[in-house]
This record gives C-alpha cells, structure tokens and sequence, in this order.
C-alpha cells in the first residue's frame, strides 16, 4: 500500500547490468503466469486495490491505452503470481522508456493485492522480473519510476539489486528532487 501520510517525490532507481538476480522463491500455493487476453481487469484491480489508481475503471483504461496495443509483447513482459484458486494477486510489467533516442528496459506497475503482502511475494515476482528483463533484452541497466511513498517496494528493489540514482532525465523523468526524496527516504530504507 502506498504511505500517503509522507511528502510525494519522484523516485528513479538503477539496477546496473551485471548484477547477481537472486532466484525468485513462491510461497506453496503460488505460481507465476504470464498475461493473457482478459487479465487486464486482474492487473486493474491489484494495481487499484494498492491505491495506484482512483478506480478499476480508471486502470482499467490506462491499461488498455498504454500496453493492450501491444499485446504481444505483453504476453512476454506483464507477469502475475496466482494463488492455487488461480486468481492473481500480484503483477509487475517489463517494459521501456525512451532517454533521447535510447530505449531502456524499465520496471512499471509492481504491485501485490493488500490481502497477500508480507509473503514474500512482492520480492518474488521483482526477481522473476529481473530474470525475464535480462532474458528479453539482455543483460543491461534497468530503471523504474517509483515514489516516496512507495518505500516498501523501495526496499524489494534495493534486494534485487536497484540503487536510488541522481541522474537526470531518464525516461522521460527530471528527478529534480533526489535530494528531497532522499531525506524523506532515509528513515524507511533499510
């Protein structure tokens, strides 16, 4: 869940190439899947139910608008972990941004529905992704969006191997305020 009660800021993170992926473990009862035509609406409500979205229907669209076009690559970039009812329960997209010209592999949208978090999962499915990236677009820098408030994904990146990074203008973020969210950050980051 995100901590609406601190200060918001911008928050870019780096996973430099050649960093060791740890193996992603589930929990007995859990699997990984990949996206299929209809999951849509799972990723809407797991992304809504962390209060990254106001409504399903407003995830719903951005889905639609920005990854459904490419369905193909969706099957291979957007993963989820089921329970053993197959219902999803957490979702994390590989997927790019553009600096300039160059296209990097990004991490958007991780996210684990409120009744499942504290299982492990959120790791889990950070380390699959990592492994799929690499295997996608080979073994490369990778980035991700995330926000102060944001400070327990913070910490399941941090294992996976990402650094908070000062520089500017990747992906089409400013990161104007690294050294504000940094402040805010270090009482939350282990």
């Amino acid at each position: 869940m995100l901590d609406k009660s601190i200060q918001y800021y911008d928050v870019i993170m780096k996973r430099k190439m050649g960093t060791l992926i740890p193996s992603p473990y589930l929990p007995d009862g859990f699997r990984f899947a990949f996206f299929k035509l209809g999951d849509e609406k799972s990723w809407a409500e797991i992304e809504t139910s962390v209060g990254e979205f106001k409504d399903v229907n407003y995830a719903l669209k951005y889905f639609q608008d920005n990854y459904l076009p490419y369905l193909n690559e969706l099957a291979q970039r957007c993963i989820f972990i089921e329970n053993k009812e197959g219902v999803k329960v957490a979702t994390i997209t590989n997927w790019w941004n553009y600096t300039g010209f160059r296209q990097d592999p990004w991490v958007h949208w991780m996210a684990t529905h409120p009744q499942y978090q504290s299982l492990g999962l959120g790791k889990a499915i950070v380390f699959k992704a990592m492994m799929n990236i690499k295997e996608i677009d080979g073994d490369k820098d990778v980035y991700l969006h995330t926000q102060t408030w944001s400070y327990k994904a913070i910490n399941i990146y941090k294992k996976a191997g990402f650094n908070i990074t000062s520089e500017h203008g990747l992906g089409g973020y400013e990161n104007n305020n690294y050294e504000k969210a940094l402040l805010i950050l270090e009482k939350y980051i282990r």
